[in-house]
């Protein structure tokens, strides 16, 4: 069973007694999810770019957005309009797919892998995780990999408490820590 059906079938009716809902509509749900890798280094290699474009679009299905600087800044040699990084939003069956995968595939391939913190909530029913390493995905090649890059993963709920969120996800199976 996959985990849209999963959330239909077994999760929406846990959440609705767990919360005492009184209507369906008002259980969370997860709305998207954004998957970001911020590249500092592109100031001086502009060719890691057109790499993260290609690992990003491996791992989620989907063709990822250039990032471009909003202001330029002396300090990191950055001018507005260099392109900094690389997005993409997961909406409907990819971002179930992809959050399959990365719960029951990535996250375990984690070294010394001991859960996921609970400080990841923004307050407002969003959690974030940062990977330091984006070759935990299977989907890559890792011998074309050239170099490690670190991502960034938000899960946007239409949860209005972190509380809520937290359940939702639990329910979906993400691996947090005791």
């Amino acid at each position: 069973m996959n985990l849209r059906e999963k959330y239909h079938n077994h999760i929406k009716q846990r959440l609705m007694e767990r919360f005492n809902y009184k209507n369906i509509h008002q259980v969370p749900k997860i709305e998207k999810i954004t998957v970001n890798m911020g590249l500092g280094e592109a100031v001086a290699n502009p060719k890691i770019i057109d790499q993260a474009v290609v690992e990003l679009a491996q791992i989620t299905g989907q063709r990822p957005r250039i990032c471009k600087a909003r202001k330029s800044i002396a300090g990191f040699k950055l001018r507005k309009g260099m392109p900094i990084g690389v997005m993409v939003t997961l909406r409907g069956k990819r971002m179930y797919d992809f959050l399959t995968r990365l719960i029951h595939i990535a996250l375990p391939r984690v070294r010394d892998f001991k859960g996921l913190p609970r400080s990841g909530f923004d307050g407002r029913g969003n959690y974030t995780l940062g990977l330091s390493d984006h070759t935990i995905f299977p989907e890559l090649d890792t011998s074309k990999v050239e170099k490690v890059k670190g991502l960034s993963v938000t899960i946007v709920t239409s949860a209005k408490t972190d509380e809520e969120a937290f359940e939702l996800l639990k329910e979906m199976g993400m691996p947090f820590r005791r």
